[in-house]
Protein backbone atom coordinates (compact mmCIF):
# COMPACT_ATOMS: atom_id res chain seq x y z
CA UNK A 1 0.00 0.00 0.00
CA UNK A 2 1.43 3.35 -0.98
CA UNK A 3 0.42 6.94 -1.55
CA UNK A 4 1.71 10.47 -1.86
CA UNK A 5 1.99 13.59 0.26
CA UNK A 6 -0.19 16.31 -1.30
CA UNK A 7 0.52 19.09 1.20
CA UNK A 8 2.22 19.70 4.54
CA UNK A 9 0.98 22.28 7.05
CA UNK A 10 1.88 23.62 10.47
CA UNK A 11 1.05 26.48 12.79
CA UNK A 12 2.91 27.72 15.85
CA UNK A 13 -0.28 29.29 17.25
CA UNK A 14 -3.61 27.78 18.22
CA UNK A 15 -5.78 28.17 15.15
CA UNK A 16 -8.20 25.83 13.46
CA UNK A 17 -6.47 26.00 10.08
CA UNK A 18 -2.78 25.49 9.37
CA UNK A 19 -0.93 27.25 6.56
CA UNK A 20 0.68 25.06 3.90
CA UNK A 21 4.48 24.92 3.93
CA UNK A 22 7.15 23.92 1.43
CA UNK A 23 8.27 21.32 3.95
CA UNK A 24 7.87 20.34 7.60
CA UNK A 25 10.29 18.55 9.87
CA UNK A 26 9.00 15.68 11.98
CA UNK A 27 10.80 15.24 15.30
CA UNK A 28 10.88 11.77 16.87
CA UNK A 29 8.66 11.58 19.94
CA UNK A 30 7.43 15.16 19.53
CA UNK A 31 5.61 15.83 16.25
CA UNK A 32 5.91 18.63 13.71
CA UNK A 33 8.69 21.06 14.52
CA UNK A 34 7.24 24.46 15.43
CA UNK A 35 3.63 23.23 15.49
CA UNK A 36 1.51 24.11 18.51
CA UNK A 37 0.50 20.45 18.93
CA UNK A 38 4.06 19.10 19.09
CA UNK A 39 5.16 17.61 22.39
CA UNK A 40 5.53 14.50 24.50
CA UNK A 41 2.34 15.23 26.47
CA UNK A 42 -1.08 16.30 25.17
CA UNK A 43 -1.30 19.74 23.56
CA UNK A 44 -4.90 19.92 22.35
CA UNK A 45 -6.69 22.31 24.68
CA UNK A 46 -9.53 19.97 25.58
CA UNK A 47 -7.09 17.18 26.44
CA UNK A 48 -4.84 19.50 28.47
CA UNK A 49 -7.89 20.56 30.52
CA UNK A 50 -8.65 16.90 31.31
CA UNK A 51 -5.11 15.74 32.16
CA UNK A 52 -2.00 17.60 30.94
CA UNK A 53 0.28 14.67 31.84
CA UNK A 54 -1.21 12.20 29.35
CA UNK A 55 1.00 11.11 26.45
CA UNK A 56 0.46 12.97 23.18
CA UNK A 57 -1.00 10.40 20.77
CA UNK A 58 -1.97 13.27 18.44
CA UNK A 59 1.46 14.58 17.40
CA UNK A 60 0.67 14.43 13.67
CA UNK A 61 -2.74 14.79 12.03
CA UNK A 62 -3.20 13.27 8.56
CA UNK A 63 -6.20 13.65 6.24
CA UNK A 64 -6.80 11.97 2.89
CA UNK A 65 -7.33 14.43 0.04
CA UNK A 66 -10.15 12.22 -1.25
CA UNK A 67 -12.28 13.51 1.65
CA UNK A 68 -12.16 17.01 0.15
CA UNK A 69 -13.66 15.69 -3.09
CA UNK A 70 -16.47 13.98 -1.18
CA UNK A 71 -17.16 17.18 0.75
CA UNK A 72 -17.12 19.19 -2.48
CA UNK A 73 -19.91 16.99 -3.85
CA UNK A 74 -21.96 18.04 -0.81
CA UNK A 75 -21.32 21.76 -1.36
CA UNK A 76 -18.34 22.30 0.97
CA UNK A 77 -15.03 23.73 -0.22
CA UNK A 78 -12.05 22.49 1.78
CA UNK A 79 -8.37 22.71 0.87
CA UNK A 80 -5.27 21.14 2.45
CA UNK A 81 -4.51 22.50 5.92
CA UNK A 82 -7.95 24.00 6.43
CA UNK A 83 -9.13 21.23 8.77
CA UNK A 84 -5.99 21.58 10.88
CA UNK A 85 -4.11 18.62 9.46
CA UNK A 86 -0.33 18.49 9.18
CA UNK A 87 -0.16 16.07 6.26
CA UNK A 88 -2.64 15.77 3.40
CA UNK A 89 -2.32 12.44 1.59
CA UNK A 90 -3.54 10.85 -1.64
CA UNK A 91 -3.94 7.19 -2.51
CA UNK A 92 -4.15 5.60 0.95
CA UNK A 93 -7.38 4.71 2.74
CA UNK A 94 -6.18 6.19 6.02
CA UNK A 95 -9.40 5.39 7.87
CA UNK A 96 -9.03 1.67 7.10
CA UNK A 97 -5.53 1.40 8.58
CA UNK A 98 -5.14 -0.54 11.81
CA UNK A 99 -3.74 0.88 15.02
CA UNK A 100 0.05 0.61 14.96
CA UNK A 101 0.45 0.84 11.18
CA UNK A 102 3.66 2.62 10.21
CA UNK A 103 3.70 5.32 7.55
CA UNK A 104 7.14 5.74 6.01
CA UNK A 105 7.08 9.24 4.57
CA UNK A 106 9.79 10.61 2.32
CA UNK A 107 13.38 9.54 2.86
CA UNK A 108 13.46 9.23 6.66
CA UNK A 109 10.24 9.97 8.56
CA UNK A 110 8.11 7.27 10.17
CA UNK A 111 4.72 7.97 11.78
CA UNK A 112 2.92 5.32 13.83
CA UNK A 113 -0.87 5.50 13.51
CA UNK A 114 -2.52 5.86 16.94
CA UNK A 115 -6.18 6.41 16.11
CA UNK A 116 -8.95 8.49 14.58
CA UNK A 117 -9.28 12.22 14.91
CA UNK A 118 -12.30 13.15 16.96
CA UNK A 119 -13.55 16.32 15.26
CA UNK A 120 -14.97 19.10 17.37
CA UNK A 121 -17.41 21.98 16.96
CA UNK A 122 -14.67 24.20 15.55
CA UNK A 123 -15.35 22.49 12.21
CA UNK A 124 -18.83 24.07 12.15
CA UNK A 125 -17.31 27.46 12.91
CA UNK A 126 -15.10 26.97 9.87
CA UNK A 127 -18.08 25.98 7.67
CA UNK A 128 -21.57 25.58 9.08
CA UNK A 129 -22.82 22.01 8.79
CA UNK A 130 -19.41 20.50 8.06
CA UNK A 131 -19.24 18.54 11.33
CA UNK A 132 -22.20 16.37 10.25
CA UNK A 133 -20.32 15.56 7.07
CA UNK A 134 -17.20 14.29 8.85
CA UNK A 135 -18.93 12.54 11.77
CA UNK A 136 -21.94 10.36 11.17
CA UNK A 137 -23.42 6.97 11.87
CA UNK A 138 -23.42 3.74 9.92
CA UNK A 139 -26.45 1.49 9.35
CA UNK A 140 -25.92 -0.15 12.76
CA UNK A 141 -25.84 3.22 14.54
CA UNK A 142 -22.09 3.21 15.21
CA UNK A 143 -20.26 6.54 15.09
CA UNK A 144 -18.15 6.95 11.94
CA UNK A 145 -15.34 9.52 12.02
CA UNK A 146 -13.98 10.67 8.65
CA UNK A 147 -11.78 13.66 9.60
CA UNK A 148 -8.47 11.84 9.39
CA UNK A 149 -6.12 9.96 11.62
CA UNK A 150 -3.56 10.81 14.28
CA UNK A 151 -0.08 9.48 14.84
CA UNK A 152 3.17 9.79 16.74
CA UNK A 153 6.59 10.33 15.18
CA UNK A 154 8.82 7.27 15.55
CA UNK A 155 11.60 8.52 13.25
CA UNK A 156 12.12 12.13 12.31
CA UNK A 157 12.78 13.67 8.95
CA UNK A 158 11.82 16.37 6.50
CA UNK A 159 8.68 15.77 4.43
CA UNK A 160 7.44 17.67 1.39
CA UNK A 161 4.56 17.59 -1.08
CA UNK A 162 5.25 14.87 -3.62
CA UNK A 163 7.01 12.57 -1.14
CA UNK A 164 6.04 8.91 -1.27
CA UNK A 165 4.23 7.26 1.63
CA UNK A 166 4.67 3.54 2.21
CA UNK A 167 2.41 1.69 4.65
CA UNK A 168 3.76 -1.09 6.85
CA UNK A 169 1.03 -3.03 8.61
CA UNK A 170 1.57 -4.42 12.12
CA UNK A 171 1.39 -8.12 12.81
CA UNK A 172 -2.11 -9.57 12.89
CA UNK A 173 -4.53 -9.54 14.51
CA UNK A 174 -5.11 -5.92 13.53
CA UNK A 175 -6.90 -3.55 15.88
CA UNK A 176 -9.28 -1.11 14.19
CA UNK A 177 -8.73 2.58 14.79
CA UNK A 178 -10.52 4.18 17.71
CA UNK A 179 -10.83 7.84 18.60
CA UNK A 180 -7.78 9.38 20.30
Amino acid sequence: MSGTVVAVSSNGEYSFTKPNRESVTLLAGLGVEGDVHAGVTVKHRSRVAQDPTRPNLRQVHLIHEELFGDLGERGFTVAPGQLGENVTTRGIDLLALPTGALLRIGADAVVEVTGLRNPCLQIDRFQDGLLKQVVGRDEAGNVVRKAGIMGVVREGGVIRPGDAIEVELPQAPHRPLERV
